[in-house]
């Protein structure tokens, strides 16, 4: 019943646009609206992106996700982008 609501929910939020998803039998990639397929999950996920990209501080993203310092899990979520980069060497000029 909850997953009907959380589906409910994040249709009536405007999540209506398709995404492409990998299907868990068939490991082919499939179309699904996106309120289908959100979690809180993937709201978390991208969050932490979202922040670690402004932040630049792993252990403050770190806690404020409440993940501790050093956390392998913690990990999982960031991806060092090239922007990131790019912003780093213009920190050395």
């Amino acid at each position: 019943m909850w997953i009907r609501n959380i589906f409910f929910l994040n249709k009536r939020a405007g999540l209506d646009c398709m995404v492409t998803v990998l299907d868990q039998q068939t490991r082919e990639e499939i179309q699904r609206p996106l309120y289908k397929v959100a979690s809180s999950h993937m709201a978390r996920r991208s969050f932490i992106g979202y922040i670690d990209k402004i932040v630049k501080d792993p252990n403050l993203v770190g806690a404020l996700s409440g993940n501790k310092e050093g956390s392998k899990a913690f990990s999982r979520y960031r991806e060092i982008d090239e922007e990131m980069k790019k912003e780093l060497v213009n920190l050395l000029d």
